[in-house]
């Protein structure tokens, strides 16, 4: 063991980690759950850090001689080689201080440690005086979120959608010639094709691609260089720019400082955004999920006309089933985005006056939520969509038994009594066209003439 000071006094830390006095009093005092901060945010906060310390000795107000023990230390944080070393849980004060002081003493002690000085001394490098220059939690807090999320959904989760978007429009292309029965409120409706129902999914996603960049651009603009309360006290002028553009090299992703701090250091409004869009986005997932379970139903006494590839054993009782297993995953995840999302949405609420103070719960949800749609789209994506299958005799078959390809007659006999010819064929169980030849309404050979379902898929391209 060693001994750690702050403005407390003194508390004993394992000699084996990196973290110091005010790292340990938050493990034994917030012993409350097991939910930590992601690696994803670790490495933002890294990058923040480093940036300050590049930023700090270019203004000139550190030692240039620290500059590259620091920043060789923010290396490793950002590398995550010093991830074991970040121990605190998400349930802590509500800006966050704790594990903003867990980056500046870990960052502190390695530094130390690469200078040749003694952990816990605070000699060369003060966590406070030097790692966090110019800096306050209230602002790296929740620039460490926006650059965490921005990146997240730049390098995984947008090109995770498009992979998917561009599955499913290859599916549409494949499945364009196949005519199959539509449905509305669950009942028999006019014909599409496979392809056009499928394209519709495909254009969902393309929406939710649009919807996250829009997203984005607000995330891009950080908070830090507003200190405390969004003055800007500690820093000096410039400050504010030269830590965007910093981090913008860093990161390789444009980042630019917030043009009012009291905004962004008030609440998070821009992350309560982002995470309506991933609602937004896991809405148009449960639908596309939940409509290709339901075609593949089955695979005799359900719809049917879907097959999914079969990748695992789908019950410990019943041979032989095969389950919609990446759909059911699919659906679950949306629930818990849409969860995180109410839960985001109250902690943007509780900005008491300079300061939101329910940063660390802001971002274990938003993080959650973008690194769960990344996974279950490249796993949906490669273990249903990929090696989806049409059934055409199952769609041959629902198509012709529809009573509804009687509504390309309502121009040729009127919809009263194409409504007569559904009433019959449906309480006699009969075909249309036998009905529509009892009633006399139309020879079969007319019919025949009327009603193809091929024609039924866009609008007529003469006058009917």
């Amino acid at each position: 063991m060693r001994i750690e000071k702050d403005s407390m006094g003194e508390i004993q830390v394992s000699s084996s980690v990196y973290w110091g006095a005010q790292t340990q009093r938050s493990l034994d005092n917030f012993k409350i759950g097991n939910e930590h901060f992601p690696r994803e945010f670790i490495r933002a906060y890294g990058i923040l850090k480093k940036a300050a310390v590049r930023v700090n000795t270019d203004l000139g107000l550190l030692d240039p001689k620290l500059k590259d023990a620091i920043a060789d230390a923010c290396d490793e944080v950002i590398d995550g080689k010093l991830d074991e070393h970040f121990p605190l849980v998400v349930w802590q004060t509500g800006s966050g201080t704790q594990t903003n002081m867990n980056f500046n003493e870990v960052i502190a002690n390695r530094s130390i440690e690469i200078l040749g000085g003694e952990l816990g001394s605070k000699d060369p490098v003060h966590p406070n005086d030097h790692v966090n220059k110019s800096q306050s939690t209230n602002d790296t807090f929740p620039s460490a979120i926006n650059i965490a999320a921005v990146m997240c959904c730049m390098e995984s989760l947008l090109p995770s959608l498009e992979k998917l978007r561009n599955s499913l429009e290859e599916k549409a292309k494949e499945f364009s010639s196949i005519i199959k029965l539509g449905r509305t409120h669950l009942q028999d409706a006019t014909p599409l094709s496979l392809g056009q129902e499928i394209s519709g999914y495909a254009s969902m996603v393309e929406h939710g691609i649009a919807r996250i960049n829009r997203g984005l651009t607000d995330c891009k603009e950080l908070a830090v260089g507003g200190t405390a309360v969004g003055t800007g006290l500690n820093t000096v002028e410039g400050y504010a720019d030269k830590m965007a553009e910093e981090i913008s090299q860093i990161s390789g992703i444009q980042f630019n400082s917030a043009p009012n701090k009291f905004e962004a250091m008030g609440g998070q409004d821009c992350i309560v955004e982002l995470s309506g869009t991933l609602r937004t986005l896991a809405g148009s997932l449960f639908k596309i999920a939940n409509d290709i379970r339901l075609l593949s139903s089955g695979p005799r006494s359900g719809i049917g006309e879907l097959i999914l590839p079969e990748n695992e054993p789908g019950s410990s009782i019943m041979p032989g089933k095969v389950n919609p297993t990446q759909c059911e995953a699919m659906t679950m995840v949306c629930t818990q985005v849409m969860g995180n999302d109410m839960t985001i949405a109250m902690a943007g609420a509780n900005g008491h006056f300079e300061l939101n103070v329910f940063r660390p719960v802001l971002a274990l949800n938003i993080l959650q939520s973008i690194t769960l749609l990344t996974d279950v789209c490249d796993s949906f994506r490669k273990n249903a969509i990929d090696g989806l299958k049409a059934n055409e005799k199952r769609i041959h078959e629902n198509l012709h038994n529809s009573l509804m390809l009687v509504t390309a007659l309502n121009p040729h006999i009127g919809y009263d009594k194409a409504a007569k010819v559904v009433k019959k064929a449906h309480k006699e169980g009969t075909s249309l066209r036998e009905a529509i030849m009892e009633w006399g309404y139309l020879t079969g050979e007319e019919f025949d003439r009327l009603v193809q379902p091929g024609n039924m898929i866009s609008p007529s391209q003469k006058k009917l």
